[in-house]
Order: C-alpha cells, then sequence, then structure tokens
C-alpha cells in the first residue's frame, strides 16, 4: 500500500535493526507503566529477526523519508504485533498496517491487548475488534492484565445482533 507520506511493504532481513527500534521505542513512549525492559537493543534485535521475522508475515511501514516508522507481524491468525513510532501516530499508518494484516487474514484475527493501553483498545474496536478473554497478566511477561480480542469479518452466514 502506498499513500503520499507513507508505504507498507514486506519486510526484508536489512528491515531488523529499524523494527527493533520501533517496537523499543513504541513500547517506551506508549506504555510507560511496563516493567523496566530487560533485553539490550541488539537482543531485540536478534528476536526479530530470528524469532519474529522467521515465524510471522511482517510488513514494515516506511515513510517519504525512507525510515522505517512501524511495523506489524502476523503469525497463524494472530496479530503477534502493531507498533508504530510515537512521533507519527494518527496519521493513517496503524489502519494502513492492520489492514494489510486483515487482507493477508480475511478469515479473522485475534490480538492480545494490555486492559491499561486504553489508545490501543480503542483503535481495534474502531476496526472491528471485540473483546473475547481477560487475563489477570499470568499468561505475558509483563504480568500486565490483557484482553484478548477478535475480528470476524462479516459475511452472509454471520449472525449478527441487528
Amino acid at each position: 500500500m502506498t499513500n503520499a507520506s507513507f508505504t507498507v511493504r514486506a519486510a526484508v532481513p536489512a528491515d531488523a535493526a529499524a523494527v527493533a527500534h520501533v517496537h523499543i521505542a513504541s513500547r517506551e513512549v506508549t506504555m510507560p507503566y511496563l516493567p523496566p525492559r530487560r533485553r539490550s537493543d541488539a537482543e531485540v534485535e536478534a528476536w526479530v529477526r530470528d524469532v519474529v521475522m522467521a515465524t510471522s508475515a511482517v510488513w514494515v511501514a516506511v515513510g517519504a523519508d525512507g525510515r522505517v516508522v512501524g511495523y506489524a507481524a502476523v503469525e497463524g491468525d494472530e496479530l503477534n504485533a502493531l507498533y508504530l513510532l510515537a512521533d507519527i501516530l494518527r496519521q493513517g499508518i496503524g489502519s494502513a498496517l492492520l489492514g494489510t494484516a486483515k487482507a493477508y487474514r480475511p478469515d479473522g484475527l485475534t490480538l492480545a491487548v494490555f486492559q491499561r493501553n486504553t489508545r490501543a483498545r480503542a483503535f481495534y474496536a474502531r476496526h472491528g475488534f471485540t473483546v473475547v478473554d481477560s487475563n489477570d497478566g499470568s499468561r505475558n511477561m509483563e504480568n500486565e492484565p490483557d484482553l484478548t480480542m477478535r475480528w470476524q469479518p462479516v459475511t452472509n452466514s454471520t449472525r449478527t445482533d441487528g
């Protein structure tokens, strides 16, 4: 997908450092309630390269200046990551990345989001995700209460409330 200010494309191994930077910077700015990170920049980059990119479909959003400003990763039918640099929020980039993930998994997507991440929860709700489960934090390494949200496309065979 291309917009005048950014492009969404499949990630390549050379993007690992930039994706790691987006991951680290986004979490630090948008989720200050998380415990201090225990991994170095190099360890996060290795995780992106050796785990995320090896097991998931990954897309990056690249700004007009060539800088990677966001990324999304889908493994199976789970959106494992959607992170943006804080200085580019509310420009349609997150929506474009999410749209790419939905197109990749048109039968539906599941994700986990921290309960305190109200901005992300509202973003996903605007994009058709609904809460299907909640947890006290025992299932994530941050020990932060989370929600499972699911997007299921409406089809002729899908029951609706209306």
